[in-house]
């Protein structure tokens, strides 16, 4: 049996939903999406050269790791993270191919540095002096759901509260035309061991093999996002903003699921 794990903090950015607050209201039918689209968001965490020079998955995942870390009202430097990103920034890798195939002279060591994908939470860490463990995954399109599973079993095995970010952004040029993700999403939380005055839901978590049961059709407004690699957290976030207790399946392919029952807190 897993133990019962704790939500704190949820955090949300995407341009027509830019916050947990709009995202949570728009998801419940009580708002509309903000119109114009917001801007991509600055990461305040960083010096003012580096937050010029951050490409759009560090801005995303430093947005809402620090929303969800401010909410939980811990520590970002005494928490273990887990990163999670179907593609990284496939802006980045799709310059750096054609800069190689082009010209290998002209290849910037900045954009390098900025490809791997660990790079945001390289930023993170380094940013709040966090020396706890950090971790970096991909799992396709099912990378949130990955995410997750590893932010609770860290969770459950050490006792201590684990942040978990998850991003991705849209593919351009040559790799648009074989990856499949378009606008840009970030979300995040933290997974506590315990339930505080800062307890958004609970969760009881459990593997389920076989065919993963389907999701409930979504809201207009997270089916927008819907093209987006990061869309496997769209189920979930939903469900947190409507206060759902029904159980919910994650998929972690085609025979495996991470199945979830929520409970609202508070």
């Amino acid at each position: 049996m897993t133990p019962t794990l704790y939500i704190e903090g949820p955090a949300f950015w995407s341009p027509q939903l830019p916050g947990w607050d709009c995202a949570r209201a728009v998801f419940r039918g009580e708002a509309q999406p903000v119109d114009p689209p917001a801007k991509r968001p600055s990461p305040q965490l960083l010096a003012p050269a580096e937050r010029r020079r951050a490409p759009d998955t560090v801005a995303l995942a430093l947005e809402v790791a620090s929303a969800a870390v401010a909410a939980s009202g811990r520590e970002a430097k005494d928490l273990p993270c887990v990163f999670a990103s179907a593609h990284g920034d496939l802006g980045i890798n799709d310059y750096m191919c054609g800069t190689l195939a082009s010209d290998p002279k002209l290849l910037s060591p900045i954009k390098f540095h900025n490809s791997v994908h660990n790079a945001a939470v390289g930023y993170w860490t380094i940013g709040t002096g966090c020396n706890a463990a950090s971790n970096s995954l991909a799992a396709y399109g099912h990378s949130f759901a990955a995410g997750l599973l590893e932010a609770a079993a860290q969770c459950a095995a050490d006792g201590q509260a684990v942040l978990l970010a998850g991003f991705d952004i849209p593919a351009v040029g040559a790799l648009g035309s074989v990856v499949t993700s378009r606008e840009l999403l970030a979300v995040a939380l933290v997974v506590a061991p315990a339930r505080t005055e800062r307890t958004a839901a609970a969760f009881d978590w459990s593997l389920a093999t076989g065919t993963p049961r389907p999701q409930r059709a979504l809201t207009p407004a997270a089916g927008a996002l819907a093209s987006n690699a990061m869309a496997d957290a769209l189920p979930f976030f939903e469900s947190l903003a409507r206060a759902d207790t029904e159980s919910l399946d994650l998929p972690l392919g085609a025979s495996l699921s991470l199945r979830l029952q929520l409970e609202p807190q508070g």
